[in-house]
C-alpha cells in the first residue's frame, strides 16, 4: 500500500483533497493552494503535504509543476451510471445492456455459510459462482460476485454468462423472479478488488448484497456487488402519500418500457416510513 500511509496526517490530508476533487468541488482545471497554505490549513508539516499531492499526483488526479503550481486534471465521467433501487429488478436488464462485463472466473462451491443461508440450499448443494467485472466507457465500475443453484445454472454457459445478462438467461431457464431482498452498506477493497477496479488497496466502496427470489419464494440468485462510488449511485425517488398528519414518503418505482426500453414512472402501493416527515 506504500510508506505513505504509515503517516497518519499525510493520509488525512490526501483523503480531503481527494474527496474535493473526486466530488467537484475543486474542478477540473482548478488550482490548489501552495503547499505553505495546505500546511498551515491542515496543521501539518510541508513534508507532509508533500506526500499527499505525491499521492494525488501518481493517481492523475492534480498535475504539479513548479512555474504553475497544482492544478486538478481529474475529469469525471460525463455519464455516470447511477440505480434506481425502488426499482432494482426493472434496471437489471437494462444495465446489463448499457455495460460490458467480463468474467473473472467461473465454477461450482458447496453451498455455505451466509450465500447457503439467504438462497435456503442445503450443505450438500452445488451452487454456480461467478466474478465478473463490469465496465463503462471502458472504465470499471463493480465486481460482482453470484451464486446461483445448479438446478438452475446448469441451463446456461459459462461464455454464455460472459456474454448476457444474468437476468436474461434465468428468464431463459423459466426462472420467474418475483421479488428481491436488497441491503446497501459500505466496503473496501481487497487486493484483489482493488486490481480489478483500478482502485487502491482499502479505498471506500458501495457494498450491496441482493438476493431474489421466484414466485415460490424459491432463493434463485444472491448477489455481492461493490461499486467505485466515484462511478456508481445509488437513487430513490419519494413521493408523499397519505392524510394529512399521518403522511409518509412512498418510493416512486421506475419500470423499463419493454417497447421504447426508457424508464415510464409509477408510484408504488406500498409505503415506507421515514422519519422525520419533513
Amino acid at each position: 500500500m506504500g510508506d505513505w500511509l504509515g503517516e497518519a496526517k499525510a493520509k488525512q490530508v490526501y483523503l480531503v483533497l481527494r474527496d474535493r476533487i473526486l466530488s467537484g468541488t475543486a474542478g477540473f482545471g482548478a488550482k490548489l493552494p501552495t503547499e505553505n497554505e495546505l500546511a498551515e490549513l491542515h496543521g501539518v508539516s510541508r513534508v507532509t503535504v508533500r506526500r499527499a499531492l505525491g499521492e494525488l499526483a501518481r493517481e492523475r488526479l492534480i498535475e504539479r509543476r513548479r512555474s504553475s503550481g497544482t492544478r486538478v486534471i481529474y475529469r469525471p465521467s460525463p455519464s455516470p451510471v447511477s440505480a434506481d433501487v425502488s426499482g432494482v429488478l426493472a434496471n437489471l436488464a437494462e444495465m446489463g445492456r448499457r455495460t460490458k462485463v467480463k468474467l473473472l472466473s467461473f465454477d461450482y462451491v458447496p453451498a455455505q455459510g451466509a450465500v447457503a443461508h439467504a438462497l435456503s440450499v442445503a450443505a450438500d448443494q452445488l451452487l454456480q459462482r461467478s466474478v465478473r467485472v463490469r465496465s463503462v466507457d471502458g472504465s470499471p465500475f463493480s465486481y460482482l460476485t453470484t451464486h446461483v443453484p445448479e438446478s438452475i445454472s446448469v441451463t446456461f454457459t459459462k461464455q454464455e454468462l460472459g456474454s448476457r445478462p444474468l437476468l436474461e438467461l434465468l428468464e431463459r431457464a423459466g426462472v420467474q423472479i418475483e421479488s428481491a431482498r436488497q441491503r446497501i452498506s459500505a466496503g473496501l477493497a481487497t487486493p484483489e478488488v482493488a486490481a480489478a477496479l483500478n482502485v487502491r488497496i482499502g479505498s471506500p466502496l458501495i457494498e450491496l448484497v441482493r438476493v431474489s427470489f421466484d414466485q415460490r419464494g424459491r432463493g434463485v440468485e444472491h448477489l455481492h456487488a461493490l461499486y467505485r462510488p466515484d462511478r456508481y449511485a445509488i437513487e430513490i425517488e419519494l413521493m408523499r402519500s397519505g392524510a394529512t398528519g399521518t403522511k409518509v414518503w412512498s418510493p416512486v418505482v421506475r419500470k423499463i418500457d419493454a417497447k421504447q426500453r426508457l424508464p415510464r414512472v409509477t408510484n408504488t402501493d406500498r409505503s415506507i416510513d421515514l422519519t422525520p416527515t419533513r
